[in-house]
């Protein structure tokens, strides 16, 4: 399970003092902690996340990284944008391997046949489709663009 790798790494940090995946890995226990109680606050005491939602979770904490280290190239402060690019490059490796833009395509081409859809009309159908079967494995802005792509085609 995602969240026992996670945690195996967060001792390994701490064992060799490496500060820097210390702090990333901190941060990211801290945010599964607070997404699994709202998630036991929506569904009751039993929900539990599973590797799926961890996932997005530590999407959300690269990308929040990626944007900080945006915000801080903007504002001049070059060494804080230095430590959010080293702890986004920290999580990177665990999540799972974005789908090509041609597995992408390829998705959108299975979703328009199976779905029957014909039109920019059904943008949302297809959306739907594409999202259950990809599960994380690309941005949302991928997905959308190469749904739109498709559907300019039919």
């Amino acid at each position: 399970m995602l969240k026992d790798v996670i945690a195996k790494e967060l001792k390994n940090a701490m064992v060799a003092r490496d500060e820097l995946r210390l702090s990333a890995f901190r941060m990211l226990t801290a945010a599964i902690q607070n997404r699994e109680i709202a998630e036991r606050t929506k569904r009751g005491a039993g929900a539990a996340l599973g590797d799926e939602d961890i996932v997005q979770v530590i999407r959300g904490e690269v990308k929040k990284r990626n944007d900080a280290v945006e915000a801080y190239t903007a504002g001049g402060r070059v060494e804080a944008a230095r430590r959010e690019r080293d702890e986004a490059a920290v999580l990177a490796p665990l999540l799972p391997p974005e789908l090509s833009d041609e597995e992408l395509a390829a998705l959108a081409e299975e979703g328009v046949r199976t779905l029957g859809a014909s039109s920019e009309a059904e943008f949302g159908k297809l959306m739907g489709w594409l999202k259950g079967r990809i599960r994380g494995r690309a941005s949302g802005e991928r997905i959308a663009a190469a749904a739109k792509e498709r559907l300019a085609g039919v």
